[in-house]
């Protein structure tokens, strides 16, 4: 049975909300290793570590290959185990459904599909050639996405997958989003080369597609509107239509229709809201990243392509976290973060992208790791920026934990200012955007100043009703000052810390002379704020 209060997205602003059980729920999560999730018996100790974190969620894998190890024959204990796990834990879920895409390749189809390279057919890189060493020396093979059998089957299998969700979640909704595939789209080269492939590419693009690109301009990005000729003839193809961006905007178009056609199967029969993730761009070439998958810059084709796919996700590991945030917090696309690094910048940036942003979800990957030292292979796969000192270091647990606590108790007063200019945050990686005005209130987060030993920060603050402020900072100064011109002095009438226990404020610390004047916060700290400004 379906619950009237299943899972869904909410407008808020110029953005959306996600809604479980009738109340917003910002998923304060950890997504595992690949592998984790397919043991239940591994997975009981994460679950313990994800509740001392003070998280609220996880975020899981479900693989094709386990859920159909044989044609039409589903199995779906484990994920009926990690749901009944979830509950035991007080947490929710978001699956990931590894089908026929993880990382740009087919690791988690099932054997039966793997086997059968003539029904099942592999993407040509070149004219024939379905496998290629990658630039690690590593064997880089994937299925094709114009493969009607294997996205039938796909297709079917996810359909399955929601169908039982439907029937062992559907009133309790332990399971509030779902991934459709993992990182889509082509390794290697900018499109495939099969036969079919240079058939379609050299196929007029289709009228309804040209049409939407031009009665949507501001859903373009820069590349894409700069390469999209408009005005090229009816009938053309794509390279007259997109030059230069021909190959990766066609790949992107039937990778986003591959997928749109699974999450559809899927939302037929259980409408969860979907996700889609993407392997971002660093500036390369088409092929050093998967070409196809949802980056900023070729958004407005899944748009169209993907109707049935709410939310395009980034997995943030490269150094301009806050220009990727921005990307992907527009055009109605609500923030959503299932993968980011565990350095010491994580739960700084929880902080951030939920006050800034108002992200439904924040979600380091490899959350068993957190404490732990990197390894060369998260370095090099990851392309973690190590420029700045807190990037090469762990996430410290303890902060991270706190941050968490703090957060879960602001939660209801957070997202009630979701899509309003009364919540705001600011980051020490984006020093110029830490200025903030309310009416007559300005505050000024000020980050890597001689009274902080870290140089590191972030700062979250929401305005409950007028004049009345709570504020979550670690590693940041607070300045108070008026933004009246007829009233130009400040001073606070109320400043405390604390946290909210069962909905209500707890003060701690009222906080005066010394503290007051100069309002610096090393550790993660929570206040309630009562401004003042005077003539």
């Amino acid at each position: 049975m379906i619950s009237k209060n299943m899972p869904h997205l909410e407008a808020a602003g110029d953005s959306k909300k996600l809604i479980v059980d009738g109340r917003p729920f910002v998923m304060i999560a950890g997504e595992v290793h690949n592998s984790a999730s397919s043991s239940s018996a591994y997975m009981e100790k994460l679950w313990e570590q994800a509740k001392a974190l003070e998280l609220n969620s996880l975020i899981l894998p479900v693989t094709w290959e386990m859920t159909e190890p044989k044609e039409g024959k589903f199995d779906f204990s484990v994920p009926d185990a990690l749901i009944r796990q979830a509950r035991a834990h007080g947490m929710k879920i978001q699956f990931l459904w590894f089908g026929a895409w993880k990382n740009a390749q087919c690791f988690y189809a099932p054997a039966w599909v793997k086997r059968d390279t003539g029904r099942f057919l592999r993407a040509e890189l070149q004219k024939g050639e379905k496998a290629v060493r990658n630039a690690y020396g590593m064997e880089y093979s994937t299925l094709s996405a114009f493969c009607e059998e294997t996205l039938r089957a796909d297709a079917a299998a996810f359909a399955a997958l929601m169908a039982h969700l439907k029937e062992v979640d559907g009133e309790a909704h332990t399971v509030i989003l779902v991934q459709v595939e993992n990182e889509t789209g082509l390794l290697e080269r900018a499109r495939e080369h099969s036969d079919e492939a240079d058939r379609r590419f050299a196929e007029p693009v289709p009228a309804a597609f040209r049409t939407f690109l031009v009665d949507h301009p501001s859903l373009l990005s820069p590349e894409l509107a700069k390469a999209f000729a408009a005005d090229a003839a009816d009938g053309a193809d794509w390279t007259a239509v997109f030059g230069e961006m021909a190959e990766e905007v066609f790949t992107a178009y039937y990778t986003a229709s591959y997928v749109e056609q699974v999450a559809r199967a899927g939302k037929e029969v259980y409408p969860l809201p979907m996700t889609a993730n993407c392997w971002l761009d660093r500036g390369q070439k088409p092929g050093m990243y998967p070409t196809g998958g949802p980056i900023a810059k070729t958004a407005a084709v899944w748009r169209f392509g993907a109707p049935d796919i709410d939310i395009l996700a980034p997995d943030i590991y490269i150094p301009d976290f806050a220009g990727v945030c921005r990307e992907y917090a527009k055009n109605g696309n609500p923030l959503c973060i299932a993968e980011c690094a565990l350095h010491a910048y994580a739960g700084l940036r929880e902080i951030y992208t939920i006050g800034r942003h108002h992200a439904i979800c924040y979600s380091p990957f490899g959350i068993e790791d957190i404490g732990k030292p990197f390894t060369a292979v998260q370095g090099a796969l990851f392309g973690m920026d190590t420029t700045d000192e807190a990037l090469k270091t762990p996430q410290d647990p303890e902060e991270y934990r706190k941050i968490n606590h703090l957060l879960q108790g602001l939660l209801p007063l957070v997202t009630e200012k979701y899509g309003t200019r009364d919540l705001v945050g600011a980051i020490s990686e984006v020093p110029k955007e830490n200025s903030f005005v309310f009416g007559p209130y300005r505050f000024t987060a000020a980050f890597g100043t001689p009274i902080l030993r870290r140089k590191n920060g972030a700062c979250l603050l929401v305005q409950k009703e007028e004049g009345d402020f709570y504020c979550l900072a670690v590693g940041c100064a607070l300045v108070l000052s008026s933004a009246d011109e007829t009233r130009p002095h400040s001073e606070y009438l109320l400043a405390e810390e604390g946290e909210f226990a069962g909905g209500s404020w707890q003060p701690g610390i009222r906080c005066n002379g010394d503290e007051v004047q100069i309002m610096s916060f090393e550790e993660p700290t929570l206040l309630h704020l009562v401004p003042h400004v005077y003539g």
